[in-house]
């Protein structure tokens, strides 16, 4: 861990999975302190990962699964024809303007969490063969599996972002504790 989460007070559950998830976004938004959108679409090992499509795919990822909560279809739509878009910045996407949209998404996600009776309450899965047939996962299984799929790319992040110029995540921590 290379920043430290505050203890939730008392009692506090919904406080605590939400402070520990965005402390797996804070690790992601370091990963691009200071990069120009060219550096940020570069993919410098094997893999197909940048860090903007990194940016992009986590916040598209959150508010898919909010909208599965919320029983509403996701602001975009993935498929077999267009999944590889998730992960890179297309047409007049840029960084700023991903970095504004997760933050929308991030506060939805915290004002839905906060506002539901109870992290007990379920909601259906999709029809997708990779789910159970009519699976069922309660709002705290939502906050688990979003902190998970962020920390997860939150260290992909660090890698690309070290192969990128040689910055670890403890500077990058530095870095963004000197800006104003």
């Amino acid at each position: 861990m290379v920043t430290h989460v505050a203890a939730e007070a008392q009692g506090d559950e919904r406080g605590a999975l939400l402070a520990f998830l965005e402390e797996q976004r804070g690790g992601i938004r370091r990963a691009l302190l200071g990069l120009g959108e060219e550096q940020a679409r570069t993919r410098p090992s094997a893999s197909e990962l940048s860090l903007g499509g990194l940016l992009k795919h986590v916040a598209e990822v959150e508010q898919m699964w909010l909208a599965l909560a919320k029983q509403e279809p996701p602001a975009v739509r993935r498929d077999q024809s267009n999944w590889h878009e998730s992960f890179r910045l297309v047409g007049d996407e840029t960084v700023a303007s991903q970095l504004a949209y997760w933050e929308q998404v991030a506060a939805e996600t915290e004002k839905y969490i906060r506002s539901a009776p109870s992290l007990d309450d379920t909601f259906p899965l999709p029809p997708d063969p990779w789910f159970p047939p009519e699976g069922r996962v309660s709002l705290r299984w939502l906050c688990l599996h979003l902190i998970r799929e962020t920390a997860r790319h939150a260290g992909h992040a660090d890698i690309l972002r070290e192969s990128l110029d040689g910055k670890t995540a403890f500077e990058l921590v530095a870095l963004e504790r000197r800006e104003p």
